[in-house]
């Protein structure tokens, strides 16, 4: 739910507009655990009705304790057949996960139950199935959620890898909401004391130094926001995965490569050059970081249409990587170092097996030579040798891409909060480019900002800017 704030320089009248759920008063349910065939599953009630449909499955006995759990009979209203035997849980409002009254029935996992839980739910008055996150959105409509807890939640349960499940767990924790509050609060205040010298300071009521205050505060917020979006985006990164491209000459053993990670034939391996056309992609868990690993073709000039098409393809791809795995025939090394752009990079030398150990010392020595080429690991992809420490290497640069997620302040992981923040940021700038020229007009700019804020956490409350100003100045006391 966003609360878009109106308010108008007489400050006479302010309107809270808000996007109203389905319908409070319904009881919703449906199937809160996963589909398919498993050994528990969890069908919630929530709503004013939930103690009749807990009394309707179960029968006139009482309910069980608050948040413990019975073990009942659970059977169909209308036919009386017994449906299963599980848990049964009451969560009274509004200590619950919406709010309201609620109930779940954790029942065994076939389909053939699930169903008839479902239906008999169904068949009581007052009961509909709930819609695609309607649980979640009236767990917001309580404030038992805010907006970026909501998709802290969403994040945790898509969550495929170590690094996403800490971010996820953090941001549902309230640490991002309790960021942005905090610049909401200081927003708040910086607006609320300019409407009041606007209003109150030619009767003497403010104190001097309040504009000075608000100027103080608006830069520093100003220096926090930019640090926070000039994250390396980071979390967004981990939210949705590291592009990591492999890309080289033809037959230097890409495809090789994307199988020895992947652990399985994912894409074909042939003496032939120009055997990838495409783009293979595939996603990993590496070390806990999400990877979607995409192999390419080699890169080289060629007559051919079809294999034109997946070079332009492939250096599309590497435009748009993250990390690009740089994959070079160690047995025909280039005498020249290697482009400059290379430098963000890991450099594979593949087939190391077929070199002489002579050979891998002057492999080493081009190395040395060369100290501004890209981290590089010797490798044989045939038989893995030299893949623990390849692993080690792409391990580091994936935490210095995605960053720990546990550490310093928490990272943006939404596209949509950083283009809400873009305009908060520039608001700022809006009160600093009129703060000497129209007091209104710089006021405005704050205003703006404070929506910004407020679309990413869901509220911006205008009485909240009332309070400050009687609190801070007691006019009219």
């Amino acid at each position: 739910m966003f609360f878009f704030y109106i308010y108008n320089r007489s400050r006479a009248s302010h309107r809270l507009w808000s996007s109203a759920p389905l319908c409070a008063t319904d009881t919703i349910f449906a199937l809160s655990s996963g589909q398919g065939k498993c050994g528990v599953a969890v069908v919630r009630v929530s709503g004013p009705a939930s103690a009749l449909a807990l009394r309707g499955l179960t029968g006139p006995d009482r309910p069980p304790a608050p948040r413990t759990a019975a073990l009942r009979s659970i059977f169909h209203p209308q036919s009386k057949e017994i449906l299963d035997r599980g848990l049964v849980f009451w969560f009274p409002g509004p200590h619950s996960f919406t709010g309201e009254d609620s109930a779940e029935f954790h029942v065994h996992g076939g389909p053939a139950v699930v169903s008839g839980v479902l239906d008999a739910l169904g068949s009581l008055p007052g009961l509909r199935p709930a819609e695609a996150g309607e649980f979640t959105r009236r767990a917001f409509h309580a404030g038992k959620l805010g907006l970026t807890e909501v998709e802290g939640l969403g994040d945790l349960i898509h969550a495929e890898t170590e690094a996403q499940r800490r971010q996820a767990l953090r941001q549902m924790a309230g640490d991002l909401a309790q960021l942005y509050r905090d610049w909401s609060q200081r927003l708040t205040q910086c607006l609320a004391h300019v409407e009041a010298f606007i209003d109150f300071g030619e009767d003497d009521l403010i104190e001097d130094g309040v504009l000075d205050q608000v100027d103080n505060s608006v830069a520093q917020l100003q220096t926090e926001i930019t640090c926070h979006l000039h994250d390396g985006r980071k979390g967004e990164r981990l939210r949705s995965g590291v592009q990591v491209v492999i890309a080289g000459e033809t037959n230097a053993g890409k495809s090789s490569l994307l199988n020895l990670l992947c652990r399985r034939p994912a894409a074909i391996v042939s003496p032939i050059a120009g055997t990838t056309r495409d783009v293979v992609e595939t996603c990993l868990d590496i070390g806990g970081f999400p990877v979607l690993l995409s192999d390419t073709a080699g890169l080289r000039e060629t007559a051919d249409a079809v294999e034109q098409e997946g070079v332009r393809r492939a250096r599309e791809k590497v435009e748009q990587a993250d990390l690009t795995l740089v994959v070079v025939d160690a047995t025909q090394l280039p005498t020249d170092p290697l482009q400059e752009s290379l430098r963000h990079c890991i450099l594979v030398l593949n087939k190391s097996d077929l070199l002489p150990v002579e050979q891998v010392e002057k492999t080493q020595t081009f190395l040395n030579k060369n100290p501004g080429l890209p981290p590089a690991s010797l490798l044989s992809c045939h038989t893995s040798h030299g893949l623990e420490n390849f692993m080690t290497s792409l391990q580091s640069r994936l935490s210095s891409l995605c960053g720990d997620p546990l550490a310093g302040t928490p990272s943006l992981t939404q596209a949509r909060h950083r283009a809400h923040l873009h305009e908060c940021f520039q608001a700022l700038g809006q009160y600093q480019q009129y703060r000497d020229v129209d007091l209104a007009l710089a006021a405005e700019g704050v205003r703006l900002a404070l929506t910004g804020l407020g679309r990413i956490t869901g509220k911006v409350g205008a009485e909240e800017i009332l309070d400050i100003i009687f609190r801070d100045f007691c006019i009219g006391k």
